[in-house]
């Protein structure tokens, strides 16, 4: 059993990396860009990072998707089969993640978390302000299984990104607002790091107090983000989100070949 010897500065250097990733991940996805580096960084292998960002993640995915649901962003009804897609799509993604080597998994999530920060740049955001749901059609659905299995796969596979490739790509699949894009952004975050973060469990890949501690932190932040994004609506929104993947882009760049 592998036992990580974190000393109090570590620790708090974690829960203030997991508050900004709350925080942007309910605006525009992509904390885990943020609490991945960080848990490595920390020392922790790289099953044991995923499982414990899973777990974290679980926390401020859930408390912004619900922020979203209760202010009618978000209907649970309507996106089932994004729901269904996506945690079929984690579970199958966790489980080949359990079975890759931890000198593979060393040398793909860098390039992952680049790749994925480069296509958040280069993405576009929703531009109209309609606040109605997509019209339901065969074609619509196609997407929604489409969208729900590779994203929730990528999740289960890697995580880092998973929301921003939600916001990116719901601008791409659906005409709909801001505001409900990020509401279904952030819940099938969390659908897919809860079912993730289950199966991690299960293969023992969790270290519990640091995912509980971050996962605290996490909520808080995501309470912060959701209320901002739903009170100043794609004009905070924007600008959050083109900054964190500049940045971030950059930031790895440096690391991973500088």
């Amino acid at each position: 059993m592998f036992e990580l010897a974190l000393d109090p500065s570590t620790w708090a250097i974690l829960c203030a990396v997991a508050l900004a990733a709350g925080f942007i991940d309910a605006i525009a996805g992509g904390g885990g860009l943020l609490t991945v580096p960080a848990l490595l960084t920390a020392g922790l292998p790289p099953h044991l990072t995923l499982g414990t960002n899973k777990l974290a993640a679980s926390f401020g995915s859930f408390t912004a998707s619900f922020t979203y649901y209760k202010k009618n962003l978000f209907s649970p009804k309507f996106w089932a089969s994004s729901i269904i897609a996506t945690a079929i799509g984690a579970m199958i993604g966790t489980l080949i993640v359990d079975h890759l080597s931890i000198g593979f998994l060393n040398k793909l999530l860098p390039i992952i978390v680049i790749i994925v920060a480069c296509y958040s740049l280069f993405g576009s955001l929703s531009t109209t302000e309609d606040d109605a749901l997509p019209a339901v059609t065969r074609s619509m659905k196609i997407k929604q299984w489409l969208q729900g299995l590779s994203l929730g796969f990528f999740d289960g596979l890697a995580g880092p990104g998973t929301g921003t490739f939600w916001t990116a790509s719901n601008s791409l699949f659906y005409k709909m607002n801001l505001l409900l894009n990020c509401g279904l952004a952030r819940s099938m975050n969390f659908v897919s790091n809860f079912i993730s973060l289950i199966t991690f469990v299960a293969l023992g890949h969790v270290n519990f107090f640091l995912g509980l501690t971050m996962g605290m932190f996490i909520m808080l932040g995501a309470w912060l983000g959701a209320h901002s994004a739903i009170r100043f609506g794609s004009k905070f929104i924007r600008p959050v989100f083109n900054t964190m993947v500049i940045l971030l882009a950059l930031k790895l760049i440096y690391e991973a070949y500088l």
